[in-house]
């Protein structure tokens, strides 16, 4: 059905994008739309990861790192929003 890896990805992260916009409208408490967009933005960076930057083949422990950096990022934007929720 598809010709490249390049378009499955594609598909996920404009799915991605989707649950993003629908979860920001149709989500009163924001506390969950926060902690779900945050989510979905890690999925999204792990998706760009291996698949636009092609490291799906790379040794185990450059993955490793780059998702350890993703995850260090929405670590930081969660820490942001409670302190945001905080001030």
């Amino acid at each position: 059905m598809f010709r490249d890896r390049l378009d499955m990805a594609w598909l996920h992260l404009l799915s991605f994008a989707l649950a993003t916009l629908a979860v920001s409208l149709l989500v009163p408490n924001r506390w969950l739309v926060d902690a779900l967009v945050l989510s979905l933005a890690a999925a999204k960076g792990r998706v760009i990861v291996l698949d636009y930057l092609g490291l799906r083949g790379a040794p185990a422990l450059w993955r490793g790192l780059l998702t350890i950096w993703l995850a260090g990022l929405a670590a930081f934007a969660v820490l942001a929003v409670a302190i945001r929720a905080v001030v």
